[in-house]
């Protein structure tokens, strides 16, 4: 049983979808903290604990975007990615792209997976569940890292 809370650290520009990944995760099993950024840029500083995230928790996983203004996720996926200190976060790439090139690509950068986001309010509140379920529930995690 997980006592402290899961970290999960959301990077999406779409006010529709937030709201959407917020309610899925409110109605979850499992305790979790949902931290929201809304373009690349304040990706990577929340990562790095820069400016005005100093004292944020690191993430257990990350939900990304592909399409963010600023810093594009792809741009953000990569960074992670060759980053030594936060590459063994799970990456979860959830975009509306279907696109191969862009399925491919993310593979190719290291995410974790990828899902393309349903239109369907329903089954995109299923898929969000089902990937804290996946990925605390079934899958075994490295522990963090001290700080």
């Amino acid at each position: 049983m997980i006592s402290e809370p899961i970290e999960i650290l959301l990077i999406e520009d779409n006010p529709g979808d937030i709201r959407l990944t917020q309610e899925a995760l409110k109605d979850s099993k499992l305790h979790n903290n949902l931290s929201v950024v809304r373009d690349g840029v304040q990706a990577m500083d929340f990562l790095r604990r820069r400016g005005n995230y100093g004292g944020v928790p690191r993430p257990d996983i990350i939900l990304l975007d592909l399409n963010l203004p600023r810093k594009d996720g792809r741009e953000v996926l990569k960074e992670i990615k060759e980053d030594d200190e936060l590459r063994m976060i799970p990456v979860v790439v959830m975009t509306t792209s279907e696109d191969e090139e862009d399925i491919l690509n993310s593979y190719q950068l290291h995410a974790n997976c990828y899902i393309t986001k349903p239109v369907d309010l329903h089954r995109f509140i299923t898929i969000v569940k089902n990937i804290e379920n996946f990925w605390f529930q079934i899958v075994k995690l490295p522990s963090q890292p001290s700080s």
